[in-house]
């Protein structure tokens, strides 16, 4: 099947128009899938009222799906994580709950799961109920960028190493959002700096909010490092803003882009988005 896109900016993001996601998709419409997310990182689908059974069967054309982990404030073990500001009786948590403060983690630049060994290669999102004011979420390339700096910067990043921690990016919001017990679990990773995406061939960067410092440099010298990249990579020429509606389901390829999610009004609005996520194929350290 030939896929009808619509860019959605100039470069990062496409809109997929005319797939049924209700439905398997035939392996060729798979494949067509997978190539368009190389191009585009971030792919949307619109008016997709699906159940979390039929989000996981098409996740599953991405690659192997990872598990969340039971000790995720998201995840239960399963599949499928859960990000909402509601409890389990389906109530507003109050926005300086520490539940409802560790969401607001996802406020910060981010790639999933760079802060594992193996990286998240995918995620996708299923928005099941979401606010009419805010509440966006932004996605930044990380190939227009690299592709934009100058030679010798990028020569300079080529073989540098940087430090990635769960516990320094909720750090960042407030402290002790993340447990012993899961900070014992994913402890501090170091990451390439700058990687290739084995299917283009084309380098990306790897920074965030995950990112704690240069390995082998001056604290403060790779500070001001990951802060340059940083601010770079999410210049407003790079990002695509999305605006949610109930239905919507966005894929995006973690090694391809950073995302954020924007502010809305937490002790008004419910918000609700069902994620799954595809496995990483390898570090980007031997």
């Amino acid at each position: 099947m030939k896929l009808h896109l619509e860019k959605l900016s100039a470069h990062i993001a496409a809109e997929v128009i005319d797939v049924d996601l209700r439905t398997p998709v035939d392996d060729e419409t798979a494949m067509s899938l997978r190539a368009a997310l190389y191009e585009h990182a971030v792919l949307l689908f619109r008016n997709q009222e699906i159940t979390d059974e039929q989000q996981v069967a098409f996740s599953e054309n991405f690659g192997p799906l990872e598990m969340t982990s039971p000790t995720d404030p998201i995840g239960d073990g399963g599949p499928v994580g859960v990000i909402t500001n509601l409890d389990e009786n389906g109530e507003l948590i109050p926005s300086q709950d520490p539940r409802a403060l560790y969401l607001v983690g996802n406020s910060l630049w981010h790639s999933d799961g760079s802060f594992k060994k193996i990286p998240l290669r995918a995620s996708l999102l299923a928005a099941k109920v979401v606010s009419p004011e805010g509440g966006n979420t932004e996605f930044a390339s990380l190939q227009a960028p690299y592709e934009a700096l100058p030679a010798e910067k990028r020569e300079l990043l080529e073989n540098l190493v940087a430090a990635h921690s769960l516990a320094h990016s909720r750090d960042q919001i407030a402290q002790d959002l993340v447990s012993d017990k899961w900070q014992a679990e994913i402890p501090p990773t170091p990451q390439k700096m700058v990687r290739i995406i084995p299917e283009t061939g084309k380098k990306v960067l790897l920074v965030g909010s995950y990112t704690t410092h240069v390995v082998g440099w001056p604290l403060e010298k790779g500070k001001v490092l990951l802060k340059e990249l940083y601010d770079w990579c999410t210049k407003p020429q790079f990002v695509y803003s999305h605006h949610w509606h109930a239905n919507d389901l966005i894929v995006y390829d973690n090694r391809l882009c950073l995302h954020r999610a924007r502010p809305w009004e937490m002790d008004r609005y419910k918000r609700v988005l069902h994620r799954t996520t595809i496995a990483g194929d390898g570090p980007t350290l031997s």
